[in-house]
């Protein structure tokens, strides 16, 4: 009784901090043509409940799609008829066709708000409690950290209360998808996943351990028994899962068409403002968007994407372990993060939810890769007048997690499993390996404490307008780039030797 009674306060300050965030400004706030993403799940919201299902996708007198057109799949179309439906009955002007185009109210921002955090205490909070209780090792108290860091992750939180999105829905339902595989719901499992890309598009981050992990199990019990029987079951739930959420668009192959379409636009180019990734950094030195093809620039990302994940992906495949799954996440995401094709600085959200999942094996490591990830995302919380959240939030992230989960405490090379780094570097002396990594952390930390106040209190010379913005993305490129090696060598070295670590063979 005792710790569900910390578990509600857990919550409960995971909700007061939202909350708290959502009280400021917004993407696009007051910023006409286009406002911003609130505008366009405002759009959505509006399109979806005054027009048919044929026309949600479609450019028409009145859906004219180069004003926030609805580009997510059809289970994002859903719930914005959903909030449309309710907020019809409240305001009818908030969704009325055309004229509530660019609509602001301190009631609508309550309720736009509202929307956010209904669909995070449905979906996304009770997967993260159940996940830290059932999936994770220690005593109770070691698992009421780990649920409270998790629930404070500001990257997610400043997304989805300050810029605003429904980042969580997606995740949610990713993350009750990895639940149900670390309980052996192997079906269940893969119709929440379902679920989640019929949410998100960019869920397919995930989508490679999901399909390797749920294989390989199937091999391990044999294709010609038992393991048959599971992969078909596990076909026919996401075949089902999909055709319900896609019901309205297949009588006709041109509106399926056209809802594809929209959710991957390839025509938008290799990437978007100044993204973390490895071709925006890569930019700086070599310009690759004028050098190469749009053609060729798919095609590179693509071979490249496909490398960076093949070695993750065959390791799961043939050691099919709930361990190797949640690395093999976390490095897929990675991968597509660093190398796909029209990569968003918020993309980083999906990388930071399988690595949320190591909270509890890693904390420094996952400390540092989720500060690094929120720091990421700073120009475009300048950008919404988001300073003083994402300070508040990060600072209290920083001192939370790294005291409850004894992140630096527990800094041994044993605990940060850099064995295998003293196997591949046999060249040179032996160094201790954990003290390098703290002071590579503090260091770290300084760094991008440093950055961003140059970025609010300097101005960047006349000829090098984004000077701070693309400091901002090489930094964070390389703490990605850096955690994904970590992630790959700590996949291929030995498991943990933790008796209760969960594996589900």
């Amino acid at each position: 009784m005792h710790t569900w009674s910390l578990v509600s306060i857990c919550v409960l300050l995971g909700v007061v901090v939202r909350w708290s965030v959502s009280l400021n400004s917004y993407s696009g706030a007051g910023k006409p043509p286009m406002f911003g993403d609130y505008e366009a799940q405002r759009h959505w919201q509006e399109v979806t409940y005054n027009l048919p299902v044929q026309e949600w996708y479609f450019n028409t007198t009145d859906n004219d799609l180069n004003y926030w057109g609805l580009d997510y799949p059809p289970l994002t179309a859903y719930h914005s008829w959903v909030c449309a439906y309710i907020a019809k009955m409240i305001n009818p002007e908030w969704v009325e066709l055309h004229k509530s185009r660019a609509y602001e109210s301190p009631a609508h921002k309550l309720f736009m708000r509202a929307t956010v955090l209904v669909a995070d205490l449905l979906i996304y909070i009770p997967a993260v409690v159940l996940y830290c209780f059932y999936l994770t090792d220690g005593s109770s108290r070691k698992k009421v950290s780990t649920l409270f860091c998790f629930l404070l992750y500001p990257g997610l939180i400043l997304i989805d209360y300050g810029h605003f999105q429904y980042n969580a829905v997606s995740q949610g339902f990713a993350l009750w998808g990895i639940l149900a595989l670390g309980l052996g719901w192997d079906a269940l499992g893969s119709m929440a996943f379902s679920l989640a890309l019929n949410y998100k598009q960019m869920e397919l981050y995930h989508a490679l351990p999901f399909f390797c992990y749920l294989l390989g199990k199937c091999v391990k019990t044999g294709l010609t028994g038992r393991g048959f029987f599971m992969l078909l079951r596990i076909a026919v739930t996401v075949l089902v899962s999909f055709a319900l959420c896609w019901l309205p668009f297949l009588s006709d192959p041109s509106q399926a068409l056209q809802v594809v379409r929209r959710i991957f636009p390839v025509a938008r180019g290799l990437f978007e403002d100044k993204v973390a990734n490895t071709w925006c950094s890569l930019n700086v030195l070599i310009k690759i968007r004028f050098i190469l093809s749009r053609d060729s620039q798919l095609y590179l990302s693509l071979v490249c994407t496909l490398l960076a994940v093949l070695p993750s992906s065959i390791k799961l495949l043939t050691k099919p372990d709930f361990w190797q799954f949640k690395l093999a996440l976390a490095n897929s995401s990675l991968a597509f993060f660093l190398f796909s094709y029209q990569v968003h600085e918020k993309s980083i959200l999906l990388a930071a939810l399988p690595v949320c999942l190591l909270l509890n094996d890693l904390p420094l490591v996952v400390i540092w890769f989720l500060q690094a990830s929120t720091f990421s995302m700073l120009p475009l919380f300048l950008k919404d007048g988001l300073l003083v959240p994402y300070v508040v939030t990060s600072a209290g992230f920083l001192f939370f997690s790294v005291y409850l989960l004894s992140a630096l405490e527990r800094c041994t090379e044993d605990e940060l499993r850099l064995g295998a780094y003293h196997k591949l570097l046999f060249f040179l002396p032996k160094m201790d390996l954990a003290c390098m990594m703290r002071w590579k952390f503090y260091v770290s930390i300084a760094a991008m404490a440093g950055l961003s106040v140059a970025s609010v209190a300097l101005v960047p010379p006349p000829h090098l307008p984004d000077l701070f913005p693309v400091l901002v993305s090489v930094t964070a490129f390389l703490h990605f780039l850096g955690t994904f090696i970590y992630l790959n060598i700590v996949q291929f070295s030995r498991p943990p030797t933790r008796k209760s670590q969960k594996k589900i063979n």
